[in-house]
């Protein structure tokens, strides 16, 4: 079964990377994301978790870049991550206008920040540059349309957590969705906090 609804960008790249049909993870979960839900998103390595979060990413920006502000932010767990994600990203971004932008802790955050204000769709980065990112003004939530964590596994660590509540705190209103390998307790938590009346895929 072929890939349904999606923006004519995104289904004529994929047909350039020779991807015809969803993971059974994929055609679960890419129809509730494309809802506006808060969505856990669980599912073994090689699932389709990262794919997924680019296209539901793009779909959510209509694939055009519009204003300075990011509109969709994507959360790591480290700089190697980060570069990866960036990458999948720009396999589905060189035949659209998207402006993606890759921060992480060893690049100085007033390189970033210049950056940034130069005018970005999509941000990915660490928890931790995310939020001193957030604290010097360095970046407007004001435009964010998605929120998403990738590999979320290592938020299991205490100081992660804190910044991504910190972070979430203060954006008005926005769609999270958290990818995992397991629906750790601790992820579970962030219900609390900014995953009201989320909904679960779990393969």
């Amino acid at each position: 079964m072929p890939f349904k609804k999606l923006h004519p960008n995104i289904k004529e790249t994929l047909e350039q990377l020779e991807i015809a049909s969803p993971t059974p993870f994929q055609r679960n979960s890419i129809p509730v994301i494309k809802s506006g839900a808060n969505v856990f998103c669980t599912a073994p390595k090689d699932g389709g978790k990262t794919t997924t979060l680019i296209l539901t990413t793009l779909q959510k920006l209509k694939c055009e870049a519009v204003g300075n502000a990011p509109r969709a932010v994507v959360l790591v767990e480290n700089k190697e991550r980060a570069l990866e994600v960036y990458q999948a990203f720009l396999g589905f971004t060189k035949y659209n206008s998207l402006r993606v932008y890759v921060g992480y802790e060893e690049l100085h955050i007033d390189i970033q920040k210049s950056e940034i204000f130069e005018g970005v769709d999509i941000l990915i980065s660490t928890p931790k540059t995310m939020n001193k990112l957030f604290l010097m003004n360095g970046v407007s939530t004001s435009q964010l349309k998605i929120f998403s964590i990738d590999d979320a596994d290592f938020l299991t660590q205490k100081s992660d957590s804190s910044a991504i509540i910190s972070i979430t705190q203060s954006i008005q209103k926005c769609q999270y969705v958290i990818y995992s390998e397991k629906l750790n307790p601790k992820l579970k938590r962030f219900e609390t906090y900014f995953m009201e009346f989320a909904k679960t895929i779990q393969f």
